[in-house]
């Protein structure tokens, strides 16, 4: 005869069935939590993979236009948009960024034409455009970059992107003061309505590489890249983080994210509790990789890892999560 604990509370009931297990669940990733992350470059013809992500793309403009139709067809309401700048139009003063003919205004202006309704968010950083692939401008005496001309820059850039029709401008430098200065510049050039997401939490992280490689921001010695460590944030300051967020909600940012997403959802939950904002978490082009990776060897499932992740990180806090499966992710919650 088998032995019968006494357990009158048995947790396991609710995990009995496929049904109970679904009327139970505390999290779910919709479509709406989905923003999707694209490359766009200034060339034509079919897209051009990107080495280090599978299944991600550097697009033209019309093939750009023709992945966010999809996506808005699918349920993606948003699109963040990184432009992979020529190498013959970069210098040191980025100056390619502020040309109002330049690649993301014209690809602003193709996405609003095609997908109307679409949110398009823009990055507001010179690191695409310039030479020295920093996210400033540097100091000339230093070397390092220079906090307050770069804020100036920036204001300029995030003022440009909103004529040209992006709904979000999202400062991902670091600077200290540039959410206030991008916001005062939006409101006096009569952009009230053109909403800041803030790279609030930012770490210097070894998991942006393939990012860098697919916009072509990589410093050109060898695999090593450009030490980003006197803006970007340590990876292992928790209340520093804080900080930085906390700062950018003061000088009226919409949206606060933090990123990387997976490696830092202790940041997200804490930063959770100390606001009411809406924040996004970006799970960034490493985190994407290394889920490709495993899987092509075999050793992890994709489908099941992929939807594990994004899991983890809304249950930690976040309301959208900026990511290159949103596209797949879409089509299989249509399933």
């Amino acid at each position: 005869m088998n032995e019968v604990l006494n357990l009158p509370r048995r947790l396991r009931r609710l995990r009995r069935s496929p049904a109970v297990r679904a009327l139970v669940q505390e999290t779910r990733i919709t479509v709406d939590d989905l923003i999707a992350a694209l490359f766009v470059h200034d060339k034509e013809g079919p897209p051009e993979a990107v080495a280090s992500m599978p299944g991600v793309f550097r697009l033209s403009v019309e093939g750009l236009v023709t992945e966010c139709q999809a996506l808005q067809k699918l349920g993606v309401k948003a699109v963040a948009v990184f432009p992979c700048i020529r190498p013959d139009r970069k210098d040191p003063q980025g100056s390619y960024g502020f040309d109002p003919q330049g690649l993301i205004p014209r690809a602003i202006g193709a996405i609003k034409r095609a997908a109307p309704g679409q949110i398009v968010i823009t990055d507001v950083a010179l690191d695409p455009y310039t030479s020295h692939g920093h996210d400033g401008l540097l100091n000339d005496e230093t070397g390092d970059v220079d906090n307050d001309r770069t804020v100036a820059a920036l204001a300029r850039l995030a003022v440009l992107e909103a004529k040209a029709g992006a709904d979000w401008v999202a400062p991902s430098d670091m600077m200290d003061g540039r959410v206030r200065a991008i916001r005062q510049a939006l409101d006096a050039a009569d952009f009230t309505q053109t909403c800041i997401l803030s790279y609030a939490a930012k770490f210097a992280s070894a998991y942006y590489g393939p990012f860098r490689d697919a916009v072509g921001s990589k410093q050109a010695a060898g695999s090593t890249y450009l030490d980003k460590r006197t803006y970007q944030l340590n990876p292992a300051n928790a209340r520093e983080a804080m900080q930085e967020a906390l700062l950018d909600e003061a000088e009226d940012a919409d949206f606060l994210m933090v990123k990387p997403a997976g490696p830092y959802l202790d940041i997200l939950y804490n930063l959770r509790q100390r606001t009411l904002l809406p924040l996004v978490a970006y799970q960034v082009s490493g985190e994407y990789a290394q889920i490709h990776a495993a899987a092509r060897l075999g050793w992890l499932e994709l489908d099941r890892v992929r939807d594990e992740a994004l899991l983890a990180i809304k249950r930690a806090g976040a309301d959208m999560i900026i990511t290159y499966f949103a596209k797949e992710v879409a089509e299989s919650l249509q399933r």
